[in-house]
């Protein structure tokens, strides 16, 4: 992948991270990550059964990670960007390669992803594999009375003021493939002004861009909002446990849904690196992969992993053994010129 060295986005991301990291204290491991990946449940285990407490912080965003480092307000020993933002925190200095051979489990993972480029690249290993998923479009079917299949529902005057997106430069990817652009991640400038203006245009519309699944989700269940892109698996999961007298549903929009995988990363000169490794290995176990995906709704990344710890119609949910699943899917890449990218994105929000 062509990514620019000198982008204004590596600048900011050049702050070192050594002496932040060299404050934290021994068996100890602070993660920056998504919401769920960290839940309690299989959280307490690996405490219980390595010694190393766990400290979460999450992001909002992949743009949140850059910026979360790069401000030194905390202590991260490991971190858990999508692959789209994996080349920029190594480009940008923040983390180190990763010694496979201490993470038990490894060879289980899908190749796909264990070897996918960004993931091995300059010949060392930057990141793990932790889970995948993809982001489809969800919506209350009661307040439909047509079934929608397009990306369309997100800019119809209909839904004027029940509509809601992520507040994520993957907007730009939406938008443009409701244009008919099949280079999402390599617009030109000419496409890049015809995805602003119909964002802009489309603002009036929305009711909120969300910033997390729980915000989604609360947006969801107080039945401010009956449309959005989300995570799939997770909201439709939350809201319909609320049971508040409807259900939401997801689909895969006809212009297809996006695609996406989660890896851990480890911070340059953490030291807790016994606990970092101890972390990656127990996220490749059972327990690991099961917790995570039981709890959030997405995919493992381990299939042997979870062979004795799902039933048969989980695997099919999760996707266990269909790989081929990532196919149909528009998978996350670092766009071609990310600041650009950004500078589109945040020119909408600060758009009237």
């Amino acid at each position: 992948m062509r990514i620019p060295r000198k982008s204004a986005i590596l600048v900011l991301c050049s702050v070192s991270v050594g002496a932040q990291a060299l404050a934290a204290s021994a068996a100890e491991l602070n993660v920056l990550t998504w919401e769920g990946y960290a839940g309690e449940k299989f959280i307490s285990k690996f405490e219980a059964v390595s010694g190393c407490k766990v400290t979460a912080s999450y992001v909002g965003s992949n743009d949140d990670f850059a910026a979360k480092l790069a401000a030194g307000g905390g202590v991260y020993d490991i971190i858990t960007p999508s692959l789209d933002t994996v080349p920029m925190m190594r480009l940008a200095g923040f983390v180190q390669p990763i010694d496979t051979a201490k993470v038990q489990g490894h060879d289980g993972i899908y190749p796909t992803f264990a070897k996918a480029g960004d993931v091995v690249a300059d010949g060392a290993t930057w990141a793990v594999p932790l889970i995948w998923g993809s982001v489809s479009l969800i919506y209350r079917p009661d307040k439909f009375t047509t079934k929608p299949d397009s990306i369309a529902v997100l800019f119809d005057p209909a839904n004027k003021g029940k509509i809601s997106m992520w507040d994520d430069k993957s907007a730009l990817y939406w938008t443009a493939r409701y244009l008919g652009y099949d280079n999402v991640f390599d617009l030109t400038d000419e496409q890049l002004e015809a995805v602003k203006a119909k964002l802009i245009e489309q603002k009036p519309l929305v009711r909120k861009y969300w910033a997390s699944a729980g915000e989604l989700t609360e947006l969801m269940a107080n039945q401010e909002v009956y449309v959005s892109n989300a995570w799939t698996g997770l909201t439709s999961k939350d809201v319909n446990n609320l049971k508040k007298g409807f259900e939401v549903v997801e689909f895969t929009p006809k212009e297809k849904a996006e695609g996406w995988m989660d890896s851990m990363m480890l911070v340059k000169d953490s030291p807790n690196q016994d606990c970092a490794y101890k972390f990656m290995s127990y996220m490749q176990s059972a327990d690991g992969q099961c917790g995570i995906a039981e709890g959030t709704g997405y995919f493992p990344v381990n299939p042997k992993a979870v062979a004795g710890c799902m039933d048969d119609q989980m695997k099919k949910d999760r996707k266990v053994g269909n790989i081929e699943f990532v196919k149909s899917l528009v998978m996350w890449q670092q766009p071609k010129r990310l600041d650009k990218y950004l500078e589109v994105w945040n020119a909408v929000k600060a758009a009237p």
